[in-house]
């Protein structure tokens, strides 16, 4: 696992000795993640495997390392929709800090890797604490739910090619590698729109060189030219993310 220096210039591990590269965790001081260390547990997460459903009890919540879980609201049997992205910013199951036991969205693996798992309980008790962690979910939380007003606006508003390379930048903001495993119904899923059109819309970037797709793989290229394609909600999403963890 890639062990990039904290902002704190620490490294802080799990209670199992790996390294712990979550940003959301590692901007804790040192004394509080000292005490949250021994309910911390690092799990591989895997590509397409479902953490928690719609009206589940939410047993565990996860800070990811190095994967992506995708926050999915299903339309119907057959149409689902990406409504939010956690990766090494954020945490997947906040219903839980909100007091609720329970989620109104899918909480599905976008890219698999590892993260650091809590017990829903242990979140409660660690909150209710009032310390860094309690600070630190609050303006997460503010983080989230900006992200997902700009991404349904994107959705709603801005053509496939632009919303694609939004997805992209973001994927690569948080895998932190320019090659993953992606299919274009996994792709459609994710950006609400019929395979024919994710077809069209990648095609589009790798004629322009920006992207590079076979097999069920994405390269990306070129990230200024997917910058330059991109609508301005991915830079809005960005900074938002950023500024919270400044």
């Amino acid at each position: 696992m890639n062990t990039t220096k904290l902002q704190d210039g620490f490294m802080n591990r799990s209670a199992d000795g790996a390294a712990t590269v979550n940003r959301l965790l590692a901007t804790l001081p040192k004394n509080e993640y000292k005490r949250v260390l021994p309910k911390l547990t690092t799990v591989n997460l895997v590509l397409g495997e479902a953490l928690y459903q719609p009206g589940e009890v939410i047993r565990y919540v996860y800070f990811p390392n190095d994967s992506i879980i995708s926050l999915i609201s299903e339309l119907s049997e057959t149409a689902w929709l990406e409504v939010g992205m956690v990766g090494n910013e954020g945490m997947a199951g906040l219903p839980v800090f909100m007091g609720v036991s329970s989620s109104s969205t899918h909480a599905l693996v976008q890219g698999s890797g590892t993260a650091m798992r809590m017990s829903s309980a242990a979140v409660r008790k660690e909150a209710n604490r009032l310390g860094s962690l309690h600070r630190l979910l609050h303006r997460y939380s503010h983080s989230l739910l900006a992200q997902v007003a700009q991404s349904s606006a994107c959705n709603r508003f801005h053509m496939v090619n632009a919303r694609l390379a939004r997805w992209l930048l973001m994927t690569n903001d948080r895998l932190g590698v320019e090659e993953f495993p992606l299919t274009q119904e996994f792709l459609s899923n994710m950006l609400g729109v019929r395979r024919e059109g994710v077809s069209k819309a990648a095609g589009a970037l790798q004629a322009a060189s920006l992207i590079r797709y076979r097999r069920g793989m994405i390269t990306l290229l070129n990230r200024r030219g997917l910058e330059a394609k991109s609508c301005d909600c991915y830079t809005i999403i960005k900074a938002e993310t950023d500024a919270y963890l400044n």
